[in-house]
Parts: C-alpha cells; sequence; structure tokens
C-alpha cells in the first residue's frame, strides 16, 4: 500500500516512507545501538514492529480553507492539502473526518485563515479507543474564540446521530495567533468527558487535554513489556513519574497481581491524574495513589524511595536534576520509556551506578525517524 499524497509531493511529513518497512527497522535498531554502546547493555531485544498503515489512533487537522469549501489537513508553501483519506488513520477515522467537514460546512464554521488572521475554527482533533471490538470517538474543535461555542453545542447531536460511539464532544479555545495546537480553556459538550480505553484488559480514559500514546497496538505492547520485565523483580513500592494516564504504573501492577505493589503515579496534567483516578477506582486496588504534581519537585521531596521508578517523560527528556537525585537515592530499579533517543543518552549519562539489563526499540511511529524505547536499568550493587 502507498500512500498519494506522499507520492504526489503533497505531503511529506512521513519521511521514511520510500524506504521498505523491513529497511526502516534496520536503520533504527542500528542507531539505538551505535547510540547505546556505550552502556554496554546486557540484552538488547530486536524491535517491536508496528503495522504500516491504519495505526494511529488520533488525528490532529488544521481546518483551513472556505465556509463553502472546508479543507482538513495541511498549508503547504504551495496548496492546502485535504488529508481526510490519510492512510495512516482507520477507515471509520477517514469517514468521520468527512463527516466532520461536512458539519463545519453546514454549520457555516468560518476556517481560521492564518495570513489574514480572520476566522474561528483552527483545528479539529479526533481520537478513536476500541473497546471489545467496538471503536468509541472523541471529538475537539478548537476555536479561536467563543463565537460559534452556542452554535456547536446547539447542533452536535447532528454529529452524534451519524458517528455512532461518539462519547466526547468538546470545545478548546485558543485565542493567541501562534502555532499552539490548544489553549486553557476546555468546554465539554457531552455527558462525559472521558473517552474509556482498554489495554491488555487495563481499563484506562483519556480527557480531552490528557496524553496518549498514538499507536495503541504498539502501546499495548509496550505496556505488556514493561510489565512482564518487572514481573519477577522483588518489588514492593513504584513512582510512576510522568505517568499520564496511569498506562504503566497501572500495567505493572494489574498484570502483577500476586504481591501488592504500592504504586505512586506523578503527573502535572490534572486532566490525567483524574483518567489514572478513576483507572484505579476500576481496578478495585487501595494502594494506587494519583497526584497531580512536577514529577521532580514530587520526587526531590519524598524521603521514602521506592524500589522501582518508572520514567516516561515529554521529548526533552527527565532532566538533569531528577536524574542526578535518582542517581544519588539509588532505587534499585529504573524504568525509562523514551520517545527522543537524544535526550534518552543524555539522561542515562547521568545514571553511573546503573547498568542496562534491557532494551528494545517499538516502532510507535512508522515512516519517520522517531522511535519509543524501553530501557530496564538495575543498581549496580545488587
Amino acid at each position: 500500500m502507498q500512500c498519494r499524497f506522499y507520492q504526489q509531493k503533497k505531503c511529506l511529513s512521513c519521511q521514511w516512507m520510500d524506504k521498505p518497512y523491513h529497511a526502516q527497522l534496520a536503520e533504527k535498531q542500528n542507531n539505538l545501538l551505535q547510540q547505546l554502546t556505550q552502556f554496554k547493555p546486557n540484552d538488547v531485544v530486536d524491535p517491536f514492529g508496528s503495522n504500516e498503515f491504519a495505526f494511529r489512533n488520533k488525528a490532529k487537522m488544521a481546518v483551513l480553507g472556505t465556509v463553502e469549501r472546508p479543507i482538513l489537513g495541511i498549508q503547504t508553501d504551495n496548496e492546502m492539502v485535504d488529508l481526510c483519506d490519510c492512510p495512516l488513520y482507520s477507515n471509520s477515522m477517514q469517514n468521520i473526518l468527512k463527516l466532520v467537514r461536512t458539519f463545519i460546512r453546514k454549520q457555516e464554521l468560518v476556517p481560521y485563515n492564518i495570513i489574514k488572521r480572520k476566522g474561528e475554527l483552527k483545528f479539529v482533533i479526533v481520537t478513536e479507543s476500541k473497546e471489545n471490538n467496538t471503536s468509541y470517538f472523541m471529538l475537539r474543535f478548537v476555536l479561536k474564540s467563543h463565537k460559534f461555542v452556542e452554535k456547536i453545542n446547539n447542533s452536535f447531536k447532528q454529529l452524534q446521530d451519524k458517528i455512532q460511539n461518539l462519547k466526547v464532544i468538546s470545545i478548546n479555545i485558543q485565542p493567541n495567533h501562534a502555532a499552539i495546537l490548544e489553549g486553557e480553556e476546555e468546554l465539554v459538550l457531552t455527558d462525559t468527558s472521558f473517552l474509556p480505553m482498554t489495554l491488555n484488559g487495563v481499563p484506562l480514559f483519556i480527557k480531552p487535554k490528557s496524553f496518549f500514546q498514538t499507536n495503541s497496538y504498539v502501546a499495548r505492547n509496550l505496556y505488556k513489556t514493561a510489565s512482564d520485565w518487572v514481573t519477577n523483580l522483588s518489588i514492593h513500592s513504584i513512582w510512576d513519574l510522568f505517568c499520564g494516564v496511569g498506562g504503566f504504573g497501572l500495567s505493572c501492577v494489574s498484570l502483577n497481581t500476586e504481591s501488592a505493589i504500592q504504586l505512586t503515579g506523578i503527573e502535572i496534567s490534572s486532566d490525567a491524574i483524574e483518567c489514572a483516578t478513576q483507572s484505579a477506582e476500576k481496578l478495585g486496588f487501595n494502594q494506587l495513589f494519583f497526584k497531580s504534581f512536577d514529577a521532580t519537585q514530587y520526587a526531590i521531596a519524598e524521603q521514602d524511595i521506592p524500589d522501582l521508578v518508572l520514567l516516561n517523560p515529554p521529548r526533552r527528556g527527565v532532566g538533569k536534576v531528577l536524574m542526578q537525585y535518582l542517581e544519588n537515592v539509588q532505587p534499585s530499579y529504573i524504568l525509562y520509556s523514551s520517545c527522543n533517543l537524544t535526550s534518552l543518552v543524555e539522561d542515562l549519562m547521568l545514571l553511573s551506578n546503573y547498568q542496562i539489563m534491557k532494551v528494545q526499540l517499538f516502532d510507535m511511529f512508522p515512516h519517520t525517524s522517531h522511535m519509543e524505547v524501553l530501557v530496564l536499568l538495575q543498581r549496580k550493587d545488587r
């Protein structure tokens, strides 16, 4: 299967589209080995590959064009490109994007024109989750102001009539003329703000402003691997730092039910913590705690050092302060999942007291140079 947008040079976001997929994986693995050789890892596991198409669970589309002919996609130097048929999305996602495009036209929601600084509707964001082989969806409209809030609120049920299992619809207000996807204010129009997503039997939830991995198939295997790697370790307490909606920590605890592990999840986003807390309540475990807090500040202020620290930071990495702190207090194990090999290496350089036991590449982002890397570290004196 090929991508006509790439072949016609209309969208070059997938820079490696020309490379056969096995060659993409091999190049990523070679890059990983080159970067991590200095740490002498005990075991480098073969990479975990993705589906090549229809793997993205989230579509972020700029709203371009005119009221009469809205376009959902990207603006290049030469033209506006409608990407509703982008093969990275499932057929159901593609169909929903087209239905949303029609809704925008019928409701006369004026696309935002970046050059003229006029118009209202900046982006639409669609997220797909699966529960027992059934797809559920979340739709967000990003507006410049409150001008069309009432119009969308009065008409969104038309979308729900056409789109089965459209669970969550919200409006985000982003008033700034800047390349920022979303603003602070989020208005949820539906009765619920939670989109359910079950991975490996673990109930997870996503709210409009909470982060979740964009490749559900690979994320499922990433979480399962994390759980498998720590199952046989002597662990009674875990910190899940930068925990998001709790996927890593909840997987490690709920798939390892033999022992009563105390889990503390820390994440700056209060929306994500609300999701993680709902998951913990649904699982019925009484030793799971999630708090909205800065991960570095929390760790440094806490006296009881856990057996295992889970790290899943944003692209910038964990950072010098927290890595040096972990190096000093020396938890028995650190499990680090990174989406940026450069910042991962910078962080690992600060852990001279630790040995890499296992490392594996997870191809969360096919057709690009990006990768997710899972690293298990053990304190050297153990």
